[in-house]
């Protein structure tokens, strides 16, 4: 009988987790992480010395790269995003092989700091101390999926790319709609932009850099709302 008795329990069926009893717990657990206590993806071009072409199977040059979620993205289909927030900083940093290889300060963009660089003959604005400062646009996007799905991310553009960032930034205040009251500039976020790769070079080497263009606008007002709490914070 004891057999049988621990056979039947060992039977019984636990209750059963309905969708119902997640969605009333919905946010639980999560009331106490903002913004500031996420890993924001940073989505960048590989090149063809990025340390990512050795440790990831399958990434070549000319590849997005996910830093958060490791994926990779063709370069010549590119990625879709809606752009929410830009952000311009000027990096200071040290050679390479020379202190931690991170950055030893970041200005914002009110800062006065390249009034006391000195252009050198890499074309690199260098301090007094011997490092150098990059200016770099930062624009923050969602990337959407081609299913809709959205996640917030990341791209800095400096050096050769910071010409393309000026590109987009006029392409988003350029940009006008009719509306009830005549002409508007809408928000960032009101149409999608195709991010694509291509090859690029001068007399000093190649490389890989971003080629934008505007896609079609955005019409899914959900997707809407999640692009501008984004921009908010």
């Amino acid at each position: 009988m004891a057999n049988t008795n621990v056979a039947k329990k060992a039977e019984a069926k636990l209750p059963a987790l309905s969708l119902d009893m997640m969605e009333s717990d919905a946010h639980s657990g999560l009331e106490n992480i903002q913004q500031d206590d996420l890993a924001t993806p940073r989505l960048k071009i590989l090149m063809q010395l990025s340390p990512e072409l050795e440790e990831l199977e399958n990434a070549k040059a000319g590849m997005i790269f996910n830093t958060v979620s490791n994926e990779l993205y063709d370069g010549s289909k590119g990625i879709r995003v809606l752009p929410c927030a830009y952000q311009r900083q000027y990096v200071e940093w040290a050679d390479r092989g020379q202190g931690s290889g991170a950055p030893i300060n970041v200005y914002d963009a009110s800062s006065d700091i390249l009034t006391k660089t000195t252009r050198d003959e890499n074309n690199k604005d260098r301090l007094e101390n011997g490092n150098y400062v990059e200016t770099c646009g930062n624009h923050y996007v969602l990337l959407v999926g081609e299913n809709g799905d959205s996640t917030p991310a990341l791209i800095t553009m400096k050096a050769t790319q910071l010409k393309k960032s000026r590109k987009w930034n006029s392409m988003l205040l350029n940009l006008k709609i009719n509306g009830k009251n005549g002409l508007f500039t809408p928000p960032s976020y009101s149409h999608f932009y195709r991010l694509k790769t291509s090859k690029e070079g001068n007399d000093k080497g190649s490389w890989y850099g971003w080629e934008i263009g505007r896609e079609e606008q955005l019409g899914d007002a959900n997707l809407y709302s999640i692009a501008k709490t984004f921009a908010e914070s």
